[in-house]
C-alpha cells in the first residue's frame, strides 16, 4: 500500500470513493475499534466537527493528508490493548507519507522522512538494532505501541496547517482515555508515553501520574538538542517491566 492508500474502504468495490465527507456521518463502530467507539463518545461531537473542517478544506481543493480511510488508523487497535503511547505532532506533510501513524511511512516510501531516518539512529545507538530500508512501523501497534499524532490531519506541504482546527480535543480525549484504563481489580493498565517535542509534552497533565519518556522531536532542527542519547527504548521497556508489561521487541520486520 503506498502512503496515501487507505486503510479501509469507504465505499463498496467498484463505487467511486467520495473522499473525507463520506466520514462524517459514519457511526463510531465503523471508523474505530469498537472500545475507542465507546470511548470516544463524549467527544463525538468535536470529532464530526473536525472532520467536516477536513472535508470543507478537501472540497475547497486542498491537498489533505492522510486519505480518508487513514485519518483515524490509530484507533483501529483496540484501546485494550495499548501499553506505550507514542505521541507526534502532526501527519507528514509531503505527499505519499502520511499514513495514520505516528511516525511511520509505507514500506514502499523511499527514501524515508528525516525524522524517521534520526529515530532509526537513536534505536540503533540505544538497542544496537539495525535501521531498515524501509518506514513501516506498524509492526509496533501489534504489540500495544499506539502511533498517534495530536492532530490527525495536515494540507500538503504546509506543516500544522490543521493545528487548533479541533483535533486536539479528539486527541486529548484519547490520551485520557488510554492514561485511565483499568483492570478488572480497577488498578491502572500498565502504560509509559514517549513524548517527543513540546506538541506532545503538553499532554503531561493528562497522564495522571503514569512514567513518561521525554525528549526534543526527532527532526533534523531539534535532535541533535537531546533526542539523540536520550534512550527512549530501553527506557520505556525498564519502565514496563516496572510495572509487570512485556518489554516491546523494537526490532522491525526485513521487507
Amino acid at each position: 500500500m503506498t502512503g496515501e492508500d487507505a486503510l479501509f474502504d469507504l465505499e463498496p468495490a467498484g463505487v467511486a470513493d467520495p473522499g473525507y465527507a463520506a466520514l462524517i456521518d459514519r457511526p463510531l463502530e465503523e471508523l474505530m475499534a469498537p472500545d475507542w467507539a465507546d470511548a470516544m463518545r463524549p467527544v463525538e461531537e468535536h470529532l464530526r466537527d473536525a472532520l467536516a473542517y477536513v472535508a470543507g478544506q478537501a472540497g475547497a481543493g486542498k491537498h489533505i493528508l492522510p486519505a480518508p480511510g487513514n485519518v483515524l488508523r490509530a484507533f483501529q487497535q483496540p484501546l485494550a490493548d495499548v501499553k506505550v503511547l507514542l505521541l507526534g505532532q502532526d501527519p507528514y506533510p509531503t505527499p505519499g507519507h502520511a499514513v495514520g501513524l505516528s511516525f511511520s511511512v509505507s514500506r514502499q516510501t523511499r527514501p524515508i522522512p528525516r525524522s524517521l531516518a534520526n529515530i532509526y539512529r537513536e534505536l540503533h545507538d540505544d538497542l544496537g538494532l539495525q535501521p531498515r530500508v524501509h518506514g513501516d512501523l506498524s509492526a509496533w501497534t501489534e504489540q500495544g505501541v499506539l502511533l498517534l499524532n495530536r492532530v490527525l490531519t495536515v494540507e500538503a506541504r504546509t506543516a500544522g496547517a490543521h493545528r487548533g482546527k479541533g483535533w486536539e480535543a479528539i486527541t486529548t480525549a484519547a490520551v485520557t482515555a488510554v492514561a485511565n484504563r483499568t483492570d478488572g481489580a480497577g488498578q491502572r493498565k500498565p502504560l509509559v508515553a514517549v513524548l517527543w517535542g513540546k506538541d506532545a509534552e503538553s499532554v503531561m497533565p493528562l497522564l495522571d501520574g503514569a512514567p513518561a519518556v521525554v525528549s526534543v522531536h526527532p527532526s533534523p532542527l531539534s535532535a541533535s538538542r537531546g533526542f539523540f542519547g536520550s534512550k527512549p527504548f530501553s527506557r520505556t521497556n525498564e519502565l514496563l517491566a516496572e510495572q509487570g508489561a512485556d518489554p516491546v521487541d523494537w526490532e522491525l520486520p526485513v521487507l
